[in-house]
């Protein structure tokens, strides 16, 4: 059998492949679409110990992926085993293109198979669920739980597994995992007892605890209050991966290196967080009238990652932790990484720019504005409805909006994030000839976040927003030059009007409403399909090279 399957894979890899836009292109040329970009931290300034402390937690990384690649889906370390034995270049490339997608998928094409021999489609319940289960018999049995296992079945570290009569019972990250964790807490341990930084020792000592004991919310607190030149976030925290129910999290790990300069320069963003809640679009009701007390914004740069942030587009920024007590009690801490957002504007923005944006307003693209919007997406993320009562219980908008909820998050963040930009103007905490460079920025960003494909939950809110916002007159197209600009007027008001849309559906707990807005504009309209197919040979994304810092 293992004869025939390699033959089979050796002429799988000659077909042509197709992008989710209609072009076609080899596997090579899938390849080149991520561009190999220099990532570099200075690790110089860190004390002797720190910088031990630094190679332990960059070595924690390997088991974030060694879990994470089980999370995906059963089969997928037997796959990477079978392509590691790659000895033709075309088996080279189809192990490269694993690797950077970290699943025999590719996320940029609507998550096709790429390799023969594994499902046409990625698991939607990913490895969290027993995978020959449909998804209504597992809710189904989750909604004849009493609430402590119904808690648990739908709670983040916990997956569902099934016994040897074929029922579904309960099991914790810490048992699931142990192989991986156990030895990831020691390096967590070791690194915390190499630094003299207080607040990195006791957030290590308990996120190694976290692991063994399955419960994140202290180790998630002292994140919260982490003030040290390293800053690592490692553990089980997105949803994106669970496209049934949006409940169980993926590992990940950022290993980040503090940018004092521009952390302080953007510090002062936190202090309009409450007044830019109280000012939001929507019924004052929905509103919270207090939100958590710390709300710390990190400039960062990256030397590692690991787990879920390592595969296909990568991270930007990041907005954690996502447990809602947390939020509730500390608020949410901001992470911009910028010699990340450095590369993607480099590489992949301002080319497109160039393409897709109307002549006149190209000089408007700017990276300071491009990088403060993914600072206001990252803030509006743990602004607008949280906690929510429907149907007179207490309830998420994460539980209410099940396989929605990433795509709708993702839509709100970006488009409120618009919305704060536009008051923090108003309010001169920016300059008003800040205005025209926001909105035009945007527009080239739109066409850069679509092309990770209407699988993926960021592809599917841009989409949204774009299709929203064309349809109240903010983005007309021009057919002659096939570009898109900015109506300046126009976008204000239909920014406003998006962002009450997503925030009243969010605060209603409302799935139906939710459901009916994605369909109605999660779609590549053939205006926005001219402008795609002229971006072809513009890199989609960066290919992180990490230097010696990250080794």
């Amino acid at each position: 059998m293992k004869t025939i399957v390699n033959t089979l894979v050796a002429a799988m890899l000659t077909l042509t492949l197709f992008t989710a836009h209609g072009q076609t292109l080899t596997l090579k040329e899938k390849i080149k679409r991520f561009a190999p970009a220099k990532i570099t931290g200075d690790a110089s300034k860190l004390s002797a110990g720190d910088r031990k402390a630094l190679a332990k937690l960059v070595a924690a990384c390997a088991y974030m992926d060694s879990i994470y690649l089980r999370q995906v889906w059963s089969g997928n370390i037997a796959t990477l085993t079978r392509l590691r034995g790659a000895k033709t270049e075309a088996e080279k490339d189809q192990l490269r293109y694993f690797l950077i997608n970290m699943s025999p998928w590719s996320n940029l094409d609507d998550d096709e198979a790429f390799i023969e021999g594994v499902p046409a489609t990625r698991p939607a319940g990913a490895n969290y669920y027993p995978e020959d289960s449909p998804k209504e018999a597992i809710e189904q049995w989750i909604n004849t739980l009493q609430e402590t296992q119904k808690s648990e079945a739908t709670g983040y570290f916990w997956t569902i597994r099934t016994n040897e009569d074929g029922r579904f019972l309960i099991r914790p990250y810490n048992e699931e995992y142990a192989e991986f964790l156990t030895p990831a807490a020691k390096l967590l341990k070791e690194a915390a007892g190499l630094t003299t930084n207080a607040s990195l020792k006791n957030f290590l000592n308990k996120r190694a605890d976290a692991f063994s004991s399955n419960d994140y919310y202290d180790s998630d607190v002292a994140w919260m209050d982490l003030d040290s030149p390293i800053e690592p976030t490692i553990g089980p925290y997105e949803v994106y991966m669970d496209r049934h129910f949006n409940y169980k999290a993926a590992f990940e790990a950022f290993i980040t290196l503090r940018n004092e300069a521009e952390s302080k320069k953007l510090s002062k963003y936190s202090s309009y967080l409450q007044e830019i809640e109280n000012n939001l679009p929507i019924d004052a009701g929905y509103r919270n009238p207090k939100l958590g007390a710390a709300s710390p914004i990190r400039v960062v740069d990256e030397v590692a990652t690991g787990g879920e942030s390592r595969p296909a587009v990568q991270t930007a920024a990041f907005n954690l932790p996502n447990d809602e007590r947390v939020v509730s009690a500390k608020g949410s801490k901001r992470v911009m990484l910028k010699n990340v957002q450095e590369a993607k504007f480099k590489n992949v923005l301002k080319p497109i720019a160039s393409v897709a944006v109307e002549k006149t307003q190209i000089s408007m693209i700017d990276f300071e504005m491009f990088f403060t919007h993914i600072l206001c997406h990252e803030l509006m993320h743990g602004l607008g409805p949280q906690v929510i009562r429907v149907n007179g219980q207490e309830t998420t908008v994460r539980k209410q909006m099940k396989e929605l909820g990433s795509a709708l998050e993702e839509a709100k963040a970006d488009i409120s994030g618009l919305f704060a930009l536009q008051y923090l103007i108003g309010k001169g905490a920016l300059p008003k000839t800040a205005e025209a460079k926001v909105y035009i920025t945007y527009l080239a960003s739109v066409f850069r976040s679509v092309r990770f494909g209407l699988n993926e939950a960021h592809g599917k809110g841009i989409a949204l927003q774009f299709n929203y916002l064309s349809d109240e007159g903010a983005f007309p197209f021009d057919p002659a030059t096939a570009t898109f600009s900015v109506d300046l007027v126009k976008i204000k008001p239909a920014v406003e009007k998006l962002t009450r849309e997503i925030m009243t559906i969010q605060a209603e707990g409302s799935y139906e409403k939710a459901k009916a807005l994605l369909d109605k504009y999660c779609t590549i309209r053939p205006n926005m399909k001219t402008v795609l197919d002229k971006l072809g040979k513009i890199p989609v994304d960066i290919l992180p090279q990490f230097s010696k810092a990250g080794k």
